[in-house]
């Protein structure tokens, strides 16, 4: 086996973004990625990771010089150190042929580039970027479609991390559920009641986004969001310039009927954004956004055959926590689809809900979803005889001053 550095070799770059499709050719729920997404992640031009952080991408040949798997490395400089008790790099887009051996070379890899950087820990598989794209490892819900940029893997994987010596540092669950007010019969009568109060209650008024008017849809986002967000371990305040960032990069896909802010009198106080699943849409496209590709995007957004909804983030101040407001915040798409006619969507699935987040999980539960995904996102320290320490809960972390 031979272990390459991908670096600016284009037939290497070529070949991280073609292995997969040939790995997966025989996985009927495996959508492929679009190689924008991915490439995106790995340029220095688009990728603003790398102005405060570094990375390296390798490929393990065979003998006869066929891919048979690859992964990256990477460290963000500015959260290295950031509520963790060690240094602590990252590694991701892992693929590998079922073989232990490859699949340790290319952990191996990961380790001694992170190592010579002063790293004493990685986690992984995770993204050289934000925490809702290409981030932990899938151990069950394999008879599922993947949500638009999260990670579908291979189950051998699983057996990889762990013997490899990876331990669970937290899991993240997509929940279901519907997106109709009648279709919620699970749901606990208590959340319903809590969110009309709400709903009832004057001082509280709920509005979808504008997109005539996505400066202020995303200041008011970024308010909540470090409000809500800010101090958790691992997550960094949003700037101005990301929030409107995202927006603009979100603005062709946005449905305004599914983005909801809550106010207290005019403060933004909690949001809900939720998009169409694009991987419904993308996985006609074979990757490619091409001009062929751009328009069987076009023809199936306009004949709205999708009808899977993707929560995406939620968010709701501290101030307002604690009475009422998540239940309506998260419930106003069903209490809004019950009357309209012909809502295009049936079916919500609620990405990217941490274990750690134990109040978040049990009122997602208490809405009646169900569990359909379990990603893991892994930790491996360097200094084996180190105790291992699992990300902590929210709520039990004193947060800084």
């Amino acid at each position: 086996m031979q272990l390459v550095e991908v670096g600016s070799n284009a037939r290497y770059q070529k070949e991280f973004i073609q292995f997969p499709v040939r790995l997966y050719k025989s996985d009927s729920y495996w959508i492929r990625p679009l190689n924008t997404d991915v490439e995106e992640v790995f340029d220095p031009a688009r990728n603003s990771r790398f102005e405060h952080g570094e990375c390296v991408r390798y490929l393990l040949l065979n003998d006869g010089g066929e891919t048979i798997g690859r992964v990256a490395a990477f460290i963000d400089h500015d959260i290295a150190s950031l509520d963790n008790d060690q240094p602590t790099g990252g590694m991701g887009f892992f693929e590998c042929i079922d073989n232990k051996e490859a699949a340790f070379s290319l952990f191996d890899a990961g380790k001694t580039w992170l190592q010579k950087r002063g790293m004493e820990a990685m986690d992984g598989p995770i993204n050289f970027g934000d925490r809702d794209r290409w981030w932990g490892l899938l151990v069950e819900g394999f008879d599922r479609e993947p949500n638009y940029c999260m990670p579908y893997t291979k189950p051998y994987y699983v057996g990889f991390f762990e013997q490899y010596g990876f331990q669970d540092y937290f899991k993240q669950f997509t929940f279901e559920l519907p997106t109709t007010w009648a279709g919620l019969t699970n749901m606990a009568q208590s959340v319903k009641d809590r969110a009309q109060r709400i709903f009832d209650n004057p001082d509280y008024s709920f509005r979808t986004l504008n997109k005539r008017d996505l400066p202020a849809a995303a200041e008011a986002f970024r308010h909540i969001y470090n409000a809500a967000w800010g101090h958790h371990a691992g997550v960094k305040e949003m700037s101005a310039e990301q929030a409107q960032s995202l927006m603009q990069k979100l603005k062709p896909v946005i449905d305004e009927k599914i983005i909801y802010f809550a106010y207290y009198h005019d403060e933004p106080v909690a949001f809900f954004v939720s998009l169409p699943e694009l991987n419904q849409i993308f996985k006609h496209v074979n990757g490619k956004l091409d001009l062929v590709g751009k328009l069987k995007f076009l023809w199936y957004m306009l004949r709205k055959t999708n009808h899977k909804v993707f929560g995406v983030v939620f968010g709701v101040a501290p101030a307002h926590q604690g009475k009422g407001l998540e239940a309506a915040i998260g419930l106003r798409m069903p209490y809004e689809a019950e009357k309209t006619p012909n809502f295009q969507y049936d079916t919500m699935e609620m990405n990217w809900v941490g274990d750690f987040n134990p109040i978040m999980v049990r009122f997602v539960s208490q809405l009646g979803s169900t569990i359909v995904k379990t990603h893991i996102t892994y930790r491996y320290l360097f200094d084996r005889t180190k105790p291992f320490k699992r990300c902590p809960a929210i709520g039990r972390k004193k947060e800084k001053q």
